[in-house]
C-alpha cells in the first residue's frame, strides 16, 4: 500500500498500481515486466532518498471478449431495486451459493469466516452501513476493524465462487469481474464513500487505505 510505504520511508521505493500480489503487472509478458523493473532500479540513481515514485503505466488489460463469460458463475443482471445495493448483494450471495459450496468440496476449505459471522450476517452488515445505522462493532473491535473483515469475508466469498467456474478465469479476470460487475463490488464503492465522510477515524481509516485497492481507484479513475 503506498500509505504503508511513505509512513516506513524506505531509501527507494516504486509504487505500482497493479492487483496485490502482482508487483511486475501481469504473468506471461516479459517485456512490460522488464519496463517495471528498469523503472525501479532507476530510483538507485536519486543522489538520496527516500525516494517514492509511482510508476506511470496500468497492467494490460484482459480484452473485451475475454471476458466475456467471466461475468461467473452467474449472471448478475441491474435489477429494478438496484438502488437497494443491500438487497441485491444478500441475492447475489444467495444465487453464488452452489458455486462456493463447490469450490469448498473440491478445496477442502475456504478462508471466508474471518469475521466470525455468516457472509450473509456479513452482508447485512454492510447494507445497514450504506443505509446510515450505526457502524457495528465485533467482539470488541471498532467500527472500522468490524467492517474490513466483514468486507474480507465478503470478498473472498465471491473469488472463491468465481474460481469455481468452468475454465478457471485468473486472478485478473476475477477481480475485474468483481469492481465491475457485482453489486458487491458496487456496495465497496459506496461504502467508501460513507466511511470517507464518516465521523468516526476508524471508517475514516479503513475507507481511505483499505476498502477498494489503489490498483483499483486508480483504473476508474482513468
Amino acid at each position: 500500500m503506498r500509505e504503508n510505504t511513505a509512513d516506513i520511508s524506505p531509501p527507494r521505493a516504486l509504487w505500482v498500481p497493479f492487483i496485490l500480489g502482482r508487483p511486475f503487472g501481469v504473468p506471461g509478458d516479459a517485456a512490460f515486466q522488464r519496463r517495471v523493473l528498469r523503472a525501479a532500479l532507476r530510483l538507485l540513481e536519486a543522489p538520496a532518498g527516500p525516494v517514492l515514485a509511482e510508476y506511470p503505466e496500468d497492467a494490460p488489460q484482459p480484452a473485451e471478449n475475454a471476458l466475456e463469460g467471466v461475468a461467473c458463475p452467474v449472471s448478475f443482471g441491474r435489477a429494478a431495486d438496484e438502488r437497494d445495493l443491500g438487497a441485491v448483494l444478500a441475492r447475489e450471495i444467495e444465487e453464488l451459493a452452489p458455486w462456493h459450496d463447490l469450490a469448498y468440496e473440491r478445496r477442502g476449505r475456504t478462508t471466508v469466516g474471518v469475521s466470525g459471522v455468516e457472509v450473509e450476517q456479513a452482508a447485512r452488515i454492510v447494507a445497514a452501513c450504506l443505509s446510515a445505522a450505526p457502524a457495528p462493532n465485533l467482539d470488541g473491535m471498532s467500527a472500522g476493524e468490524t467492517l474490513k473483515v466483514v468486507c474480507e469475508d465478503i470478498r473472498a466469498y465471491y473469488f472463491e465462487a468465481a474460481a469455481a467456474r468452468p475454465g478457471t478465469p485468473n486472478a485478473s479476470a476475477i477481480e475485474y469481474w468483481f469492481w465491475r460487475d457485482t453489486a458487491a463490488g458496487r456496495a465497496f464503492l459506496a461504502l467508501q464513500k460513507v466511511c470517507v465522510a464518516s465521523a468516526d477515524k476508524s471508517l475514516q481509516v479503513f475507507g481511505g487505505n483499505a476498502l477498494v485497492p489503489r490498483a483499483i481507484q486508480h483504473a476508474l479513475s482513468r
